[in-house]
């Protein structure tokens, strides 16, 4: 699908949730609930859960690595700081999305925990989401500005004019993160927030009202309403708009190496070459695995929504019909949620300094259980030659 025609799908789809008038939540009134398979009852809960076990650790580690034993930060190392402080949030949500996914249809949408998991939880997941392509987009553009800026190609790069100067000037690297990351957190969180105070004023107010809208995990939550479509393809725009920005330097990239390559002076370039493309291939590997799914599958449901919004009549069915549809949103909310335990990893492969500091604690860890071990069997020999004697 070309950039012009998803375009067009876009604006054609904000079209129609504008002069629908009707919306999926208000069929809700006629159909009884959304039905659970054992996928979002049970194994979403359990990978959740998993995830919070193993991201916490990791990123609290990671975080303490980069504030703590980097005492000259770059500008990646910024830009992996505040990845690391929305990852950390993030992870704090997952006991409570496997409450609301394995409770859901048992909890009251009075209940503390529903308007908690309904207007708080997922608030952070999406304010974390859009953060995390935006500095991800960021940390792949100022390595491919340290690549550029120092070219050995046979003519300088066009990127050379088009990006700002403060990605290609060493010293203002550092106070460009700094600002790029300030700006990230405040307009998502602006934007995050709005929505929130709109969802809860109109959609989940007249939700309220309705019949049909007696348990948490329900067609009024789940399937939203017209407001809370057109916020969503304006996210799906935007992440986008980023993963196009990243595939661009991708591209540069690899046609900036190979020009490189003709030129028999860069032969002690290749090392620098190779890492700043491996760690552009490292984003982009984590945007299309964990994050494209999630967005395109987005755009998809909400067509799905309003043709169901359209075409459907009132029914006695005990399942709603987008309960598999939304199923699947779920399960691909959640590989776009995998990403905040698995960062570390990233990091790890991003950065040398960070791989040298988590190496060195790991050395450390092990020649402390090594040491333990040893002076326990020292102890126990010490005490069985007593005993001999």
């Amino acid at each position: 699908m070309s950039v012009k025609h998803f375009s067009g799908c876009i604006y054609r789809g904000l079209l129609e949730i504008y002069f629908s008038g009707s919306s999926m939540a208000n069929s809700s009134h006629n159909i009884s609930y959304l039905c659970q398979t054992s996928t979002t009852s049970v194994l979403l809960p359990i990978i959740y859960t998993i995830m919070s076990l193993t991201g916490l650790p990791g990123n609290a580690i990671s975080l303490w690595v980069f504030m703590r034993k980097i005492a000259i930060k770059t500008s990646t190392h910024i830009y992996l700081i505040n990845l690391g402080i929305s990852n950390f949030l993030l992870c704090l949500t997952m006991p409570f999305q496997a409450a609301y996914y394995s409770l859901g249809t048992t909890w009251n949408k009075h209940n503390t925990m529903c308007r908690m998991a309904i207007n708080g939880l997922t608030p952070v997941i999406h304010v974390n989401i859009c953060t995390g392509v935006m500095i991800l987009s960021w940390v792949a553009l100022s390595r491919f500005a340290s690549l550029i800026q120092h070219s050995h190609a046979d003519r300088p790069s066009r990127w050379l004019k088009v990006l700002p100067g403060a990605f290609l000037c060493r010293k203002r690297q550092a106070k460009l993160a700094y600002a790029l990351c300030l700006i990230t957190w405040a307009i998502v969180a602006i934007a995050v927030t709005s929505f929130v105070v709109l969802y809860s004023i109109r959609e989940a107010g007249s939700a309220e009202d309705g019949d049909g809208y007696e348990v948490c995990y329900s067609a009024a939550v789940e399937v939203g309403g017209q407001g809370s479509h057109i916020f969503a393809l304006v996210a799906v725009s935007l992440f986008f708009f980023f993963f196009l920005l990243v595939l661009s330097a991708y591209m540069a990239v690899i046609r900036h190496i190979w020009r490189s390559k003709r030129n028999t002076v860069i032969s002690d370039r290749q090392r620098v070459y190779s890492r700043v493309f491996r760690n552009i291939v490292v984003i982009k590997v984590v945007l299309v695995v964990c994050l494209l799914p999630h967005h395109i599958y987005k755009a998809i449901f909400i067509n799905i929504v309003n043709e169901q919004s359209l075409s459907t009549s009132p029914t006695t069915d005990a399942c709603h019909p987008m309960s598999m549809y939304v199923e699947i949103k779920s399960i691909l909310l959640c590989l776009a949620s995998l990403r905040c335990s698995t960062d570390p990893i990233m990091y790890f492969l991003l950065d040398k300094m960070f791989r040298k500091h988590a190496l060195s604690l790991l050395r450390l860890h092990a020649s402390s259980n090594d040491s333990q071990t040893s002076k326990s069997n020292v102890g126990q020999l010490s005490q069985a030659t007593s005993g001999h004697r």
